[in-house]
């Protein structure tokens, strides 16, 4: 029976992949076998409810594949008072840690970390509360983060290991600088070596520094400090042009690397190009491991929702996670946002979640986020397609094999762009507004009658859109 688990499983994760797998099927933990039914247990209703619905008929399928006496799949919600299941994922009897996640995360719902530090410690109130939400195992990975987590996975197991001290991350806002920041010192306080862990920002650390200067007390600032095991400091570009504090954070970090202590820094850029931070400093941040936060792909953005969603226990379509996926590109940060909002309408409305809502309620979201295309772009496209040259968007010439795509580039520029039809005018060579309102009419027309012509506009279209 547990070979036969195993194989089942590994045949799911096959078929769906890696992140279909995480999101929906990584909980399932087999009960046991009740005559010619299989008991299947999910922790939450909405897991079940999804499986059931989503892959029933398939688990069904591979266990009559390997087993012909197993004819039906029930699906059931764990109870706390359920006896121990058979197996959960890999081989071996089911226990309630979570499997090694390597370098693609779980995708389900963290476990509550442990409290913050004691505030009987002295060093406690250096230290920013941690956001609960932010695990290694609610961390997304894909390949614009895969090596940042690696590399933030190995400092919270083996703090101050060779060639990972310091661990300097960077990347644009919302790429998950933060969030590895956070995961990395809760793994480290749940550790079974007892370390202090001082996390802060740059300017908490500059704030600090300015009132023991102020109280006569950088003795006792400098004896806190370097008395933890790591230091994490978010946001280091906000030292730049504070030169007495970059010089004491100078000082504690070379005391610290010293010690065998480990750093871990965050910024918005590499190293080499913050501007206005000393070469010494910039030279020591830069002699361990650097690693980046790339922007996300549309691959990335779809498994973070999914994962968001699976851990609101929210049913979201398809449809509606490809389009935000798609539409908005800048942040996870707004990328969450707006999947909250949508879901927040959803609960207090009563209404489903549907494409149209999405549009409805995200409207000012997906507008902000639209490309905006100029006339110039429109012109050079069009030119490009009709293989023409881009000043014949603008000559004279009267040529139907130019007249036509000057038409087109003209319809395309007054649906895409919020200019006046004067304005489109003149970008056409100073042309009349009834001459722009009379190509918008023709194509218009010509699209209804013309199927071939019809294509040739919706594909200029939609390479511009995209």
């Amino acid at each position: 029976m547990v070979a036969c688990w195993a194989r089942i499983r590994a045949r799911l994760r096959d078929e769906v992949g890696e992140v279909e797998y995480r999101t929906w099927l990584r909980q399932m933990t087999l009960q046991g076998i009740d005559g010619d039914e299989a008991v299947i247990l999910l922790p939450t209703r909405f897991l079940r409810d999804w499986v059931n619905s989503h892959y029933g008929d398939r688990l069904r399928a591979l266990w009559q594949a390997e087993d012909a006496n197993v004819r039906r799949v029930e699906i059931r919600v764990a109870q706390a008072a359920t006896a121990e299941p058979v197996m959960a994922d890999g081989a071996g009897m089911a226990s309630s840690r979570p499997e090694p996640s390597g370098l693609a995360e779980s995708l389900a719902p963290a476990p509550r970390p442990p409290a913050e530090p004691r505030t009987s410690d002295p060093r406690s109130d250096w230290v920013v509360p941690l956001e609960a939400r932010f695990t290694f195992d609610t961390f997304v990975v894909g390949k614009p983060n895969e090596f940042a987590h690696a590399c933030a996975r190995r400092v919270a197991e083996r703090p101050a290991s060779p060639g990972f001290n310091p661990l300097f991350l960077y990347g644009g806002v919302g790429l998950g600088k933060t969030h590895l920041m956070h995961a990395i010192a809760w793994a480290i306080r749940e550790g079974e070596t007892a370390r202090t862990v001082a996390y802060m920002s740059a300017e908490k650390f500059m704030y600090r520094f300015i009132a023991a200067l102020r109280s006569q007390s950088t003795m006792e600032f400098k004896e806190t400090l370097r008395a933890v095991d790591v230091l994490m400091i978010d946001d280091l570009q906000f030292l730049i042009g504070k030169d007495n504090t970059q010089e004491e954070f100078f000082h504690t970090f070379n005391a610290l690397v010293d010690q065998g202590k480990q750093i871990v820094v965050s910024s918005d850029k590499p190293p080499s190009d913050l501007a206005g931070i000393e070469d010494r400093l910039r030279t020591r941040l830069g002699c361990g491991m650097v690693a980046d936060l790339h922007a996300t792909t549309y691959e990335l953005r779809l498994s973070i929702l999914q994962a968001k969603a699976a851990a609101a226990q929210v049913l979201v379509p398809p449809k509606v996670m490809e389009l935000l996926a798609t539409k908005i590109t800048s942040n996870v940060r707004e990328l969450e946002g707006a999947l909250n909002r949508l879901v927040a309408h959803a609960n207090l409305f009563g209404r489903p979640i549907t494409v149209d809502s999405a549009h409805e309620v995200l409207h000012d979201v997906l507008r902000a986020h639209e490309k905006r295309v100029s006339i110039e772009e429109i012109q050079r496209k069009v030119a490009e397609h009709y293989n023409l040259r881009l000043t014949d968007m603008v000559s004279a010439r009267r040529a139907r094999n130019v007249a036509r795509p000057r038409q087109v580039a003209m319809y395309l520029a007054k649906q895409l762009t919020q200019r006046s039809l004067p304005e489109i005018g003149r970008r056409f060579g100073n042309r009349d507004h009834t001459t722009v309102m009379h190509a918008v009419s023709r194509v218009s027309e010509l699209i209804a009658q013309d199927a071939s012509f019809a294509e040739d506009v919706a594909l200029l279209r939609k390479m511009l859109e995209t």
